[in-house]
Order: structure tokens, then sequence, then C-alpha cells
């Protein structure tokens, strides 16, 4: 196993836990362009306050996003460093990949 992968195994299943679910994958592409209300996301996703709540959570946990409270609002962002991250767990598993000889076993 690549050292990356092997240090980091808890952080990269976390990261590829928050990045398995298709609403979550939608709130990534909202903040791609920058910070957003939560009250944005809510209306641009059509999801009620507690399940977009709850989205949220997990991917605040996996360090994906960071929060900023504005008053009685919050504001989500991408973290940067967590895709940073994120590519390089993917680019070791690709070298995995690449190093994976096939040999006939019984």
């Amino acid at each position: 196993m690549s050292p990356i992968l092997r240090k980091h195994r808890a952080k990269t299943a976390e990261l590829f836990h928050a990045l398995a679910d298709e609403t979550r994958l939608e709130i990534l592409d909202r903040l791609k362009d920058g910070e957003r209300c939560v009250c944005e996301l809510t209306d641009a996703l059509q999801a009620g306050q507690s399940r977009l709540s709850f989205h949220l959570k997990v991917l605040k946990d996996a360090g994906l996003i960071d929060d900023r409270p504005e008053g009685r609002w919050i504001y989500y962002s991408i973290n940067r460093e967590a895709i940073e991250d994120l590519g390089e767990c993917v680019m070791a598993m690709k070298a995995i990949g690449k190093s994976v000889r096939s040999a006939s076993r019984c």
C-alpha cells in the first residue's frame, strides 16, 4: 500500500464516504464558484434545512468544506487544501493500479 494511503487510511475513507452521495456532490458543485450562504444552498437544492444540515455536517467533518458564521447566517466554502489532499490520495491509488501485475494464482 502507498505510504500516503497507509498513513491516512482513516482520513481517506472519510473523504470517500463524504463524496459517496449525490446530494453532497451537488453541494460541492454549488460551492465550486465560491462561498454560499446556507439559505442559498437550501433554495438551490430544494432541500429541507435538516436534510441539508446533515449533508453539510458530513462534508465539514470530512474537512471538505469550511463554514463562517455572519450574523444569523452561516456561509460555506470548499476547503481547497482538503481537495488537494484528495487529489494526492487519488494519485496514490493510480500509482498502485499501475504497479499491480497480473499473475495467475490459485
